[in-house]
């Protein structure tokens, strides 16, 4: 009876210790890959927490790899971006020099094309574009521009 139960213990240590058939190995978390934002179209909605100016029409777009297009407020600017992961850089923004009649809606382009210079990262998030930039606590969010028909 002894052995009996010697035996039951050690068979009940051994199946206790042994990982079940039925248990899945625990998968590692997988960052998401970043949103290509080749061929997009966006409407600034926020500037870093402060929001736009009502029918201001500043815009981003990424029309092909490597550049960006869009609207500061009053002027068109074109130029380059580098995309790499989350990673977003623009390059120096040509822009087009027309005056603004409205003098906050000049400083929103201001405040605006600085903070795109200052752009560091982005991502997409409940389907608004958000881009990080050094120097501001908040990103500048954008939201899906409307097709013109």
């Amino acid at each position: 009876m002894k052995s009996l139960f010697a035996f039951v213990s050690l068979l009940a240590f051994f199946v206790a210790g042994c990982p079940s058939a039925d248990k899945k190995p625990a998968k590692a978390a997988t960052p998401s890959a970043p949103v290509s934002l080749v061929g997009t179209e966006w409407a600034l909605a926020d500037l870093a927490g402060t929001p736009v100016i009502a029918n201001s029409k500043a815009s981003l777009a990424f029309p092909e790899a490597g550049r960006v297009a869009g609207n500061g407020s009053c002027n068109r600017f074109t130029g380059s971006a580098t995309i790499t992961g989350d990673t977003l850089k623009f390059g120096a923004l040509a822009s087009t020099r027309m005056a603004c009649m409205d003098g906050g809606v000049s400083a929103q382009e201001d405040a605006y094309l600085k903070a795109l210079g200052a752009a560091n990262r982005y991502e997409v998030s409940n389907g608004d574009l958000l881009i990080y930039a050094t120097g501001y606590d908040k990103p500048l969010r954008f939201t899906r521009a409307r097709a013109a028909h």
